[in-house]
């Protein structure tokens, strides 16, 4: 090989590999909220920068350009999260503690109605397309669905399994969410409201976090046997896997950037792989974080990625159960890219 193709061999790949060569994410600042309940989902609005975090009995708005807390959405008894239903100005909040969805003016941060769901609906998807909001119950593995402008009922069916985190292709007319105790995707139609095939991830298994790239069609499903897997999205098709730590809980993707994301509150990492190809993922990074840290939201106009997280008291031994919280250090963790690692 002569030097001048070796040179331009190695242009090619360098826009692949720089995140691998810079570490491409760093740590930026932790943003204290007060309050020593529990917490759950993240969610960002980058138009509007707004980070919406999950935490008890209210979810708190952050402002992502100043880092400072600008309000707070009440009335979400035992709430995983929220969805946003951007083009309508509204948000949805699954409230699991009184197995309802809230509807909120995204204006005034007020719920302004729920509507009765299944039992603890966990997560919630947004079709745009057909301006309908599907609440995935985990209590009872059940989907309903209903309008988001009235709050008309529309359908209620069957899972098959313990729904756990959702994403949407509104455009191709499909609702996918992760069938937790299955080892398995639903793929719903968003046309019928109904349950059109159900996809195995295997070898993944016991999966929580769930994104999507939507241009080349492809899943980011994060499994608790410690497996980032890929999975084509027009076949259900299993591409690839890469390790990752332990106790997963989100997945995130930045069409960016091309990085997929799983933040495992087990080990305190977030596992951050390239996605070199439709068929291939590299990691090019396992950023630590902190123990607990499981929840993750990633901003596609910053690249941020945030995650929420307290700090717990030591365990001792013998202890079972959950550990419990130290008060007053509840915040959101935030991350960004290098300097030098450039958005491709």
């Amino acid at each position: 090989m002569n030097s001048r193709f070796l040179v331009l061999l190695a242009a090619l790949f360098v826009p692949q590999f720089i995140a691998a060569q810079n570490a491409p994410y760093r740590f930026v600042k932790e943003i204290p909220v007060a309050g020593d309940t529990g917490f759950d989902y993240l969610s960002v609005d980058p138009a509007a920068h707004r980070l919406f975090v999950s935490h008890g009995t209210q979810i708190v708005v952050i402002d992502t350009t100043t880092d400072k807390i600008v309000g707070e959405i009440g009335d979400v008894t035992g709430v995983h999260g929220l969805t946003l239903g951007k083009d309508l100005g509204l948000g949805f909040t699954a409230n699991g503690g009184e197995d309802t969805v809230g509807t909120v003016d995204l204006a005034t941060l007020k719920t302004i109605r729920k509507v009765k769901a299944g039992k603890d609906p966990d997560t919630i998807a947004y079709d745009p397309v057909h301006h309908n909001v599907y609440a995935f119950n985990k209590g009872d593995g059940m989907a309903t669905v209903f309008e988001a402008k009235s709050g008309a009922p529309v359908a209620t069916f069957a899972l098959g399994g313990i729904p756990q985190a959702t994403v949407v292709d509104a455009q191709r007319g499909r609702v996918y969410v992760n069938l937790q105790d299955k080892n398995a995707i639903a793929v719903i139609d968003t046309a019928t409201h109904q349950l059109k095939d159900t996809w195995s991830i295997e070898p993944g298994e016991n999966q929580s976090g769930l994104a999507i790239d939507l241009v080349n069609q492809r899943l980011f499903v994060g499994c608790r046997n410690k497996l980032m897997v890929m999975v084509d999205a027009t076949s259900g098709k299993v591409l690839a896997t890469v390790p990752i730590g332990a106790g997963v809980d989100a997945s995130g993707f930045d069409p960016g950037t091309m990085l997929a994301f799983s933040s495992t509150g087990g080990d305190g990492t977030v596992t951050i792989a390239h996605e070199d190809s439709p068929s291939k993922l590299t990691v090019v990074q396992t950023l630590a974080t902190k123990p607990g840290a499981r929840t993750m939201t990633v901003d596609p106009l910053t690249h941020r990625i945030y995650l929420a997280v307290p700090d717990f008291e030591p365990v001792a031994p013998g202890q079972t159960g959950r550990p419990k919280t130290i008060p007053g250090t509840f915040r959101v963790l935030v991350y960004e890219l290098t300097a030098g690692t450039a958005a491709r």
